[in-house]
């Protein structure tokens, strides 16, 4: 299977976190997020023990909360002893509710406004990431205007193209995101942060996108950062405390993709690193990373219930079921790859190949093209998507004013309990006025 959280039952049925998804569809109904809170954890505790082994004691893997928000995500990180990254007031509110000490929280944005960066201080973020001077000067007012000082990271782009998709790829120097190393950007927001009275800077960011496989990716931009680092040591006496080298590993949505040993990984970079500063002559500041879609991804399943089935002779087939794009857009949008199973006939051979469409008057409203599901394949049956624990419950809509999803938490092989509810009609119109 894609996912080693995912089994086959002896009556047919596909297993989820040692539970069977058929009966999981009849008790909370469909369109349903499953997410398995053991493999939660466990992603959490390999990537702070591989810190821990590989950095030091002081370094922290920060969990990218965009990959996927809601109350019960940032109670599991507090427990599991694990920073965040946040990238806007709501999600800040979010972790709030659910106790997570914003101390320890990193917050991104290209764009904060004035609010949020007020929001920040009001509720004693840690650390702000800052993507230009405009958000240094906002930064330097709000602070001075309340008589502290802010501790920053700046977001740089150190020009590595990861060679993902085009979409999500984010370390190159024309990005939207950071201060370009190879124009002087970089070293121009840099001065610039240092001579502020009420901002103190505490290092440096990057992040080269999303769904990363390349085997020396974040090697090549761990040097880069470094060798700045160095560079602004050396001609303005300033050593960064602190290195952010961002997220982007890559996960399993399909066959294809690799398997990503994250210890092995962080053990890399972390020789590329050790290497570099020797060379370079500093000392090896505090790294942190920031793993989302890797911690929560493979922890999540999407159900849905088949509807229609249309076949149309010498052209295609298509299984309809009743979700699609407003709860997982990631095909209309970069084309995304799944692995889709019909889970009350898994010992079914799968000989009939059709387009996996949502229920919304909307072309694009497809989960998968091409997928192999049994012949037999029909209404009532459960599809189940892999691998949708990251960007999909966080970019869901109300598109075709449809309610968003529940979010069902499985743990200990035979435990589940609601995290977020099904949303109403009357949710639909809470707003409304």
């Amino acid at each position: 299977m894609i996912c080693d959280n995912i089994t086959v039952g002896q009556n047919g049925h596909l297993y989820f976190a040692g539970q069977d998804t058929v009966e999981l569809a009849k008790q909370y109904g469909t369109p349903l997020y499953l997410m398995d809170e053991d493999k939660i954890r466990e992603s959490c505790r390999v990537y702070t023990e591989a810190f821990k082994k590989h950095f030091g004691e002081n370094a922290r893997p920060l969990y990218a909360s965009k990959a996927n928000c809601f109350k019960r995500i940032y109670e599991i990180m507090r427990e599991e002893n694990m920073g965040i990254d946040v990238v806007s007031s709501g999600e800040m509110y979010t972790a709030i509710q659910a106790g997570y000490d914003l101390s320890r929280a990193y917050f991104h944005s290209n764009n904060k406004t004035d609010a949020d960066i007020a929001y920040g201080m009001d509720n004693g973020i840690g650390y702000f990431v800052a993507d230009n001077v405009e958000e240094i000067k906002a930064i330097e007012a709000e602070a001075a205007r309340r008589g502290i000082k802010q501790k920053v990271l700046l977001r740089l782009t150190p020009g590595i193209d990861p060679h993902t998709y085009e979409a999500i790829a984010t370390g190159k120097v024309d990005s939207k995101f950071g201060s370009a190393i190879e124009t002087g950007q970089a070293e121009e927001i840099t001065v610039f942060t240092l001579a502020q009275p009420h901002v103190e800077l505490m290092g440096f960011h990057c992040h080269v996108g999303s769904q990363v496989f390349g085997e020396d990716i974040f090697e090549r931009a761990a040097v880069v950062m470094l060798e700045f680092v160095a560079d602004m040591k050396a001609k303005h006496g300033y050593m960064a405390p602190q290195l952010d080298l961002g997220g982007g590993y890559g996960v399993r949505y399909v066959e294809s993709d690799p398997y990503l040993d994250v210890d092995t990984k962080v053990g890399q970079v972390a020789a590329a690193i050790k290497e570099a500063c020797a060379r370079l002559n500093i000392e090896m500041p505090e790294i942190h990373m920031e793993p989302g879609r890797s911690i929560v991804a493979a922890a999540g399943m999407t159900l849905y219930t088949c509807g229609t089935v249309k076949k149309i002779p010498g052209y295609k087939n298509y299984v309809s079921i009743d979700g699609g794009m407003p709860d997982n857009p990631r095909f209309a949008l970069y084309g995304s790859s799944y692995t889709c199973l019909v889970a009350n006939k898994m010992n079914e051979e799968c000989d009939f190949v059709a387009s996996i469409v949502g229920r919304c008057c909307e072309s694009g409203d497809i989960i998968q093209e091409g997928v192999s599901v049994p012949s037999s394949v029909g209404r009532g049956d459960i599809v189940a998507v892999c691998t949708t624990g990251a960007y999909n419950y966080s970019m869901a809509s109300n598109y075709n004013r449809l309610p968003r999803a529940p979010i069902v938490m499985l743990r200990g092989g035979n435990e589940s309990y609601v995290a977020v509810r099904r949303e109403s009609f009357a949710d639909l119109c809470a707003n409304d006025l």
